[in-house]
């Protein structure tokens, strides 16, 4: 009985999110979200959130959403190129925020499994993900959406003066590029 409750009460608050397409005007929200996972020290390589302009040049122009509850930005989710080479063009690297005040709700899995078929419905077979072993949450999220791990890249950079693994995920379309 007690499960019944709480599973009705987590479908409730995730039901009252709503997945809209990220714009320009969103970028307050999602640049302060993108923070909140740089100050973690393991949400990413980056230091600062860059400016619009070269947020926006960086990443895909499909596939970007946000999760709204009523009209606040609660996370984002979006998609950017792994290489200028046209053999890559349906491979693509994920990145998925959720505001602190709002984890633990489902809304990373809700964005990542929309980001997921909105990728496959503009072409892309693959996608991958970078994820610093310590970012356990993040590395379960993938594999409860159909990542896989594909290796661990030992030093692959630095974090201020700390070098850094990262977990390499990917997650490959059984719609899109089946032979």
């Amino acid at each position: 009985m007690l499960s019944d409750v709480r599973d009705f009460l987590f479908q409730t608050k995730v039901m009252a999110i709503e997945i809209d397409t990220l714009s320009a005007s969103d970028w307050g929200s999602v640049r302060a979200i993108y923070l909140e996972g740089i100050q973690t020290g393991h949400a990413t390589f980056e230091t600062e959130a860059p400016g619009w302009e070269s947020w926006d040049s960086t990443h895909l122009k499909i596939a970007r959403i946000v999760a709204r509850e009523s009209s606040e930005v609660l996370g984002w989710a979006a998609l950017s190129s792994v290489s200028q080479r046209r053999v890559y063009a349906g491979v693509a690297e994920v990145s998925v925020y959720v505001a602190a005040r709002a984890r633990g709700r489902g809304i990373g899995r809700r964005l990542l499994t929309e980001l997921i078929s909105e990728a496959e419905r503009s072409g892309i077979w693959t996608l991958q993900a970078g994820i610093f072993p310590e970012n356990e949450s993040s590395i379960a999220l993938h594999e409860a959406c159909g990542f896989r791990k594909v290796g661990r890249r030992e030093r692959i950079g630095k974090l201020g003066d700390v070098w850094r693994d990262v977990i390499l995920m990917e997650r490959r379309s059984l719609v899109v590029g089946v032979p």
